[in-house]
């Protein structure tokens, strides 16, 4: 079945849901009007997965403190953890799997505060699918791409012009909205007052993806690769529908991130 359908299905039986909106999202929505949609079309809860960003970053800093002489590839990027797997196994050990990805830790945080309702993603990312039902199927993460959440709109009638009122995030995680854009793990994190710039490297886009494995492999002072797959971060992921450029889309999210929505 496809997830557009599933989720129609869920909506239609009243089933209890929370949505979790990823670090990208104001590419394709403008907050707080987004909360209040999802809640029209039938979501109780509405979640900032830049909150469970919080809990990947702590994970990095610790795997960095604990094992000084350690280095780490990030893997909440589930196309370079694919890309690691297929093409360069021997390299699978510096992932740093204890740092699970900001949608897994949202999961976890959902299903821990609210016991009985069904997480689900909703981002720029087609292959967070395969991370939900290959990497966590205990979690049961219904996964979404922006271009398919607006299909269920369509279908369901739920549009922008609506007064929703004060419509906020049911959790929220302001420190960590970076996260979508290159490097927004190392910023987010404050790696940088841990580690010097030289044991840093920050890289994205599938064309980089390969050279930027090999420099890992041969530079030993790197410890720490902060890596995306998608050219420029995950506001260029595939399940975006918008005709900003990239400049823009990564203005957008700094712009959200410097706006005081409290």
């Amino acid at each position: 079945m496809k997830e557009t359908d599933e989720l129609f299905e869920l909506l239609s039986k009243k089933e209890k849901l929370a949505a979790m909106l990823a670090p990208s999202f104001p590419i394709a929505y403008r907050y707080p009007d987004i909360v209040g949609k999802l809640k029209r079309a039938g979501f109780t809860y509405v979640a900032e997965v830049a909150a469970g960003a919080i809990k990947t970053n702590e994970a990095v800093i610790a795997a960095l403190k604990d094992n000084p002489q350690k280095r780490f590839i990030t893997s909440p990027c589930a196309s370079f953890v694919r890309f690691i797997r297929t093409k360069y196994p021997a390299m699978e050990k510096y992932l740093a799997y204890a740092a699970e990805s900001p949608m897994v830790q949202t999961a976890k945080i959902v299903r821990e505060k609210w016991p009985g309702y069904r997480p689900v993603f909703i981002g720029p990312c087609v292959v967070k699918k395969l991370e939900s039902s290959q990497d966590h199927p205990d979690l049961q993460i219904l996964v979404l791409t922006y271009k398919e959440m607006d299909e269920v709109f369509k279908r369901l009638n739920i549009y922008d012009d609506h007064n929703d009122g004060v419509s906020v995030f049911d959790i929220a995680g302001a420190e960590t909205r970076l996260y979508p854009i290159s490097g927004g793990l190392a910023q987010s994190s404050r790696v940088r007052e841990l580690l010097s710039d030289d044991q840093i490297q920050v890289v994205s886009g599938w064309k980089n993806c390969e050279e930027a494995v090999k420099n890992f492999e041969a530079n030993k002072n790197v410890r720490l690769l902060d890596i995306l797959f998608c050219e420029g971060g995950c506001v260029n992921g595939p399940g975006i529908d918008s005709n900003l450029s990239l400049a823009e889309r990564r203005q957008k999210i700094i712009d959200y991130w410097n706006k005081d929505l409290s």
